[in-house]
């Protein structure tokens, strides 16, 4: 079957009917996505093939998460080639709004991350995940999935989203996918793309900052070992490296036992990436 591309509300009410989801019928996977697609993209829908009967996509550079200054006008819009990519990986369902379509002329209500969205990424970028619980709120009420599936680089968007669905009691299963990343060890990112070769050597001090610190056995032992590899990169500007709780994104203290999460987010140039990995103490 060709991938259904619904451009929007309507077109989505018809493409389920015409794969007849809904009770009694088919279930629907649903992968949020802002587009230029990669090889993680493609394993965040390959898990949710496995999940459901269907999978919808959805493509939408949602303004409300970038901030002044940010890169939402260059942000990569690749449609085409993303509509090949899930045709290959056998997507049913592609949702494509506009702006237009997505939010209402005059906006007021929108989504509250909460503590946890002035924190670590809210910190440096205050009211991103606002703007990330909102779209995603708003893909869950047109699209209605059973599952959705999001990937653990963005580990905070993870658990503000997983605190959503707890709180609001939102009918869907949230899943989290592993990080996808490329040989030398960089997490796949579309803004990996901004990258000149210069850029991408001192990019790569993020992974061995990580790698660094999941080898050491407590606190801050993990933390010293990855500011150590950071602090010797010229090229990288740190905003964070934290160690958190993965529910809260809370600093842990040094009596922590159990999982916690070792984040990092810094800029290279012009371009800012995140990286994580989970650690056991």
């Amino acid at each position: 079957m060709d991938v259904i591309v619904a451009g929007d509300r309507a077109g989505l009410v018809k493409a389920r009917r015409t794969l007849s989801i809904g009770p009694g019928g088919a279930t629907l996977a649903l992968v949020p996505t802002m587009g230029a697609l990669h090889e993680g993209h493609r394993s965040l829908i390959r898990l949710a093939r496995e999940r459901a009967d269907h999978v919808a996509v959805s493509v939408f550079v949602n303004p409300l998460q970038f901030g002044p200054g940010e890169d939402f006008s260059r942000y990569p819009r690749t449609f085409d080639g993303d509509l090949e990519t899930c045709a290959d990986e056998g997507v049913s369902v592609v949702f494509a709004p506009s702006a237009e379509d997505m939010y209402a002329p005059g906006r007021q209500v929108g989504v509250s991350a909460g503590p946890m969205g002035a924190v670590v990424e809210g910190e440096f970028r205050p009211g991103h995940l606002d703007g990330v619980l909102t779209v995603v709120l708003k893909l869950f009420n047109l699209i209605r999935p059973d599952v959705a599936v999001f990937g653990r680089k963005d580990a905070q968007q993870l658990a503000v989203i997983r605190r959503m669905v707890a709180d609001l009691d939102v009918p869907v299963t949230v899943v989290g996918a592993p990080t996808v990343r490329e040989a030398d060890g960089l997490a796949l990112s579309s803004r990996n793309r901004y990258l000149s070769p210069h850029d991408r050597h001192a990019a790569l001090a993020l992974s061995r900052a990580l790698l660094a610190g999941a080898g050491r056995r407590t606190p801050a032992e993990i933390r010293r070992a990855a500011r150590d590899v950071l602090e010797a990169e010229p090229g990288l500007s740190v905003d964070y490296l934290v160690l958190v709780d993965p529910a809260t994104f809370t600093e842990v203290g040094d009596d922590h036992r159990g999982e916690a999460v070792l984040a990092v987010a810094g800029r290279v140039g012009s371009t800012r990436l995140i990286d994580n990995v989970t650690v056991g103490l």
